[in-house]
């Protein structure tokens, strides 16, 4: 067999080696670009880059212990509104794609509009809170790592009875990083006790 004949027997195995090989660069390059995207819009530069957020709910929240306390630690947006667990993260992230389109629309470019929807707004991240059990919550606050010894005696009971009656964080601390809607806390009844009723059935 001449030199031809051999080359062109092991060309196959070295185009489809190739190909593996450029279909690996392209599939990492590809995988780091949707991580980066998908981390930039996790940043607050990028949430309160719309003046939606920057003039309503930032400010309300710049006026909060999850932004300025004595530890230093401060909660951003995605912290709060976006799950840490890839799968539940790209889900949420499909779901704001309805907030760019009422960005569009301009559904709530004025404060003025903001406010008329503010309960509407803040009931579907509550729904959505006390469905996972809190689960941006306990990101940072993990009930096993409470020390009740060295909290107010207040919270250390108010939380010792909330464990003890199956609360979850959202329960309690609804208005703790935004204002309150009038007729916050009843709307948020009718949600906890559909939800409850839901998962009854």
């Amino acid at each position: 067999m001449d030199d031809n004949a051999k080359t062109a027997r092991r060309r196959p195995w070295v185009r489809t080696l190739g190909t593996l090989v450029a279909g690996g660069v392209i599939g990492v390059m590809f995988w780091g670009a949707f991580n980066w995207t998908v981390e930039l819009t996790n940043t607050e530069t990028f949430c309160i880059s719309c003046h939606e957020m920057r003039d309503n709910v930032y400010e309300e929240y710049t006026e909060t212990v999850h932004y300025y306390n004595r530890s230093g630690v401060r909660a951003v947006c995605s912290d709060c509104h976006v799950p840490k667990e890839w799968f539940y993260k790209i889900r949420r992230k499909i779901q704001a794609t309805n907030e760019l389109y009422h960005k569009i629309l301009g559904s709530i470019n004025t404060r003025e509009k903001f406010d008329a929807k503010r309960l509407q707004l803040s009931g579907h991240v509550w729904e959505t809170m006390k469905k996972t059990d809190s689960r941006e919550c306990r990101n940072c606050h993990d009930d096993d790592s409470m020390d009740f010894g060295v909290q107010e005696p207040r919270s250390a009971d108010r939380h010792e009875e909330g464990f003890d009656d199956n609360k979850t964080c959202i329960d309690c601390h609804r208005g703790v990083a935004h204002k309150l809607a009038e007729g916050a806390n009843e709307a948020y009844e009718a949600i906890a006790k559909r939800i409850e009723a839901e998962n009854a059935n």
